[in-house]
């Protein structure tokens, strides 16, 4: 059985406008063969319940960078082992809360004098301008749970990643922005989602795909990792040698790769 684990922004959205026609064709085709597509993105609960409804999508899905785990209730069959009972899910959390995270960026500015501006100090509107998105779906983006997206307005970036660092706290770099986490990560989230998926089908074939610097890790994790082109495709081929690296960027990459390796074909470029 294969399991496609996905990044969103970048990967299966386009960047800029936040489209995923190009990939059509081979969405089609994972839901034709049954074969599950998780979510695995920086974005919030409510942003993936949004693409999830347009595109369909019914399996468990990772968000905030592995903040947690949501896996609709009766998934896999008996109730989830560790999993708490939230609405219709049952939520695996590996996440700090999110008012904790607001709290010791803030301090770690303050001691390295490095001056940054997160999610919870910018309007609906700020976000909106900064990532391209619609009003509606800014909205949802500020609604977090474990991760808190932030910009860094001036100088003393190392010392800032230090003062972060020494508070126990992780940080990653998406698209667009850094962000900063507890200890949880998109590994140890997809790593445990894929014991369940082996647990309940036997053996599998796991399948990632991304094209940030925080997809490093899970791409490095699953059987076959897929660059999405993208400007970090060089560090990522680097960190993760065993990766192939699309010709397009984007959804356009994302169903080239897809519809090649349900084909058969395992190199697709470098």
């Amino acid at each position: 059985m294969k399991i496609v684990f996905s990044d969103l922004d970048g990967t299966l959205l386009h960047l800029q406008t936040y489209s995923c026609e190009a990939a059509q064709p081979a969405l089609d085709a994972l839901k034709q063969r049954d074969i599950p597509l998780v979510f695995c993105t920086s974005k919030t609960r409510a942003e993936v319940e949004f693409w999830r409804e347009r595109l369909g999508n019914t399996h468990p899905f990772i968000v905030e960078n592995g903040g947690a785990i949501f896996i609709p209730k009766g998934y896999f069959g008996k109730p989830v082992r560790g999993a708490v009972r939230r609405g219709e899910y049952e939520v695996i959390e590996f996440g700090s809360p999110y008012a904790d995270l607001v709290e010791d960026l803030r301090a770690a500015s303050v001691e390295s004098g490095c001056q940054v501006l997160g999610f919870n100090e910018m309007t609906v509107a700020e976000i909106a301008v900064r990532t391209l998105l619609p009003v509606q779906q800014a909205e949802l983006a500020k609604l977090r749970e474990y991760d808190e997206p932030f910009v860094i307005l001036g100088q003393g970036t190392h010392s800032l990643l230090l003062a972060v660092e020494k508070r126990g706290r992780s940080w990653t770099r998406g698209d667009r922005f850094y962000h900063v986490t507890g200890k949880s990560d998109k590994v140890e989230a997809v790593q445990r989602l894929a014991d369940l998926y082996r647990k309940a089908h036997g053996e599998i074939e796991t399948l990632g795909l991304g094209d940030g610097h925080n997809d490093a890790g899970f791409l490095g994790a699953v059987d076959i990792p897929i660059v999405i082109r993208s400007p970090f495709a060089a560090v990522l081929k680097k960190v993760v040698p065993k990766s192939v690296v699309t010709h397009a960027p984007g959804p356009h990459g994302w169903n080239e790769a897809i519809l090649q390796l349900l084909q058969g074909a395992r190199a697709i470029a470098v």
